[in-house]
């Protein structure tokens, strides 16, 4: 048992973490999200990052931090702790809590972890843009985050299969994934794609245009994206040390970077280099920089940046080749950037300049570890796709035989903000809407 001595400089640090984390999701991600769809659902966009945040928040005090965070033992324990452990976290003391060997009390390690569970959820919201019941997308975020999210953030971090400690460190190597490129986007992305392909496209896609109705709310919203993720990556050291001063480095330089390969490749491929690729480039930057925060130096992190920069820049035309709808590039940005920088920590892991990653881990490919890291992140972000997308389309499919996932034709075409939510984000459409019933 950790003999537990607080910490007033970790805590503070890891609080102050926590809430900017949750700004992430909480303007920065709705006003990201909100900025690319059509007017007439911008509100329903923000609405369906709101109560993410509301449902996910309380089942994770409930019993998500149990589920992700329990004992994690032999046999059921390698794949999710048990919900009941810490049921309203009763029992949770402070020596037993994340932050125990570094002086942080265990609610703040719950805070903390609670803002992840959230803006995982929300993030799945900009594949399914304008076509998802709001009933239906409430239920889906209990269940998911459920039969998914806690038992991924489980295995990786709380002590189970992928862990340190777990299975598949005795056999290739201690998997690493510092912040979240598995449990956070791999995760989001791959159940993104199992709900694209259950409610099919938007009506008029690809034929008719859907651009973004706000590039301000975009930038305004990536900008704070930016701001938040050192929080975010930073903040999972658990510690005000120097592995943070590394993170936030390296999740600086490579979002940098990243903008800028997003920009290169926009310019060659289309001739202009967009605000909205922009906002893009630095969402893949962060996205990518995530798992490997704390395990490259700041070359690793230039190069894991510029290569998310250009892949995520192409990846996100794929949707075009393949036919499915993936409407705010949540599948090209998240999944393959978390995939992107899931394996490249194969390459690039060092103990050079303070990076850190967890014992039994090993350096890449290109520092002379040799191929078993690499082997170790492939197989971990395959196991992530594979269990995601399956688990998701399997909930979908249920949630579906229950009165359907989709809106209807009416709704999607007419304006969801104002027959789902009985609102307008602009008085204009309000009106028109009002104008075209009466001379029906």
């Amino acid at each position: 048992m950790t003999t537990f001595t607080l910490d007033t400089g970790n805590t503070a640090w890891m609080m102050t973490s926590a809430a900017i984390v949750l700004m992430m999701t909480v303007p920065a991600l709705a006003f990201f999200y909100g900025g690319m769809v059509r007017g007439k659902s911008v509100l329903n966009m923000l609405m369906m990052n709101f109560v993410a945040a509301g449902t996910v928040g309380f089942i994770w005090i409930l019993y998500g931090y149990s589920e992700s965070f329990g004992s994690a033992t032999t046999g059921i324990n390698q794949f999710f702790a048990n919900p009941f452990q810490y049921f309203g976290l009763i029992g949770l003391t402070d020596d037993k809590g994340l932050g125990a060997a570094v002086g942080v009390p265990a609610l703040v390690g719950v805070g903390f972890q609670a803002t992840f569970a959230v803006i995982t959820v929300a993030l799945i919201t900009g594949a399914i843009a304008d076509r998802i019941k709001f009933s239906h997308w409430v239920a889906f975020t209990v269940i998911w985050a459920t039969a998914v999210y806690f038992p991924l953030a489980h295995m990786v971090w709380g002590g189970g299969f992928f862990s340190p400690t777990g299975m598949v460190a005795g056999w290739l190597s201690a998997p690493i994934d510092f912040a979240g490129g598995t449990v956070v986007h791999i995760d989001a992305g791959a159940a993104g794609l199992a709900l694209v392909l259950l409610l099919g496209k938007r009506k008029g896609w690809p034929k008719e245009p859907f651009r973004p109705h706000n590039l301000p709310y975009v930038m305004l919203g990536a900008g704070l994206l930016w701001v938040g993720w050192f929080g975010f990556n930073a903040g999972s050291e658990g510690a005000a040390d120097g592995v943070a001063g590394r993170a936030w480095i390296n999740t600086f330089v490579a979002t940098c970077v990243a903008m800028i390969m997003w920009l290169v490749t926009e310019r060659i491929r289309d001739g202009k280099a967009t605000s909205l690729g922009a906002a893009s480039g630095i969402v893949a930057g962060l996205v990518a920089i995530t798992p490997a925060a704390s395990s490259v130096d700041s070359f690793g992190a230039i190069a894991i940046g510029g290569i998310a920069g250009v892949v995520c820049a192409l990846a996100i035309g794929l949707k075009y080749k393949f036919g499915y709808d993936d409407a705010l590039d949540v599948v090209g940005v998240h999944l393959v950037g978390g995939i992107t920088g899931t394996v490249l920590i194969g390459l690039f892991a060092t103990h050079h300049q303070g990076a850190w990653y967890p014992t039994g881990a090993k350096d890449g490919l290109l520092y002379g570890g040799g191929i078993t890291q690499l082997l170790t992140q492939v197989l971990v972000a395959a196991f992530a796709v594979v269990f995601s997308f399956g688990m998701t389309y399997l909930i979908g499919s249920i949630l579906k035989a229950f009165g359907g996932l989709r809106l209807s034709e009416d709704v999607e075409l007419g304006g969801i903000d104002l027959a789902v939510h009985g609102e307008t984000a602009y008085e204009s459409i309000g009106a028109t809407r009002l104008n075209t019933e009466v001379k029906a």
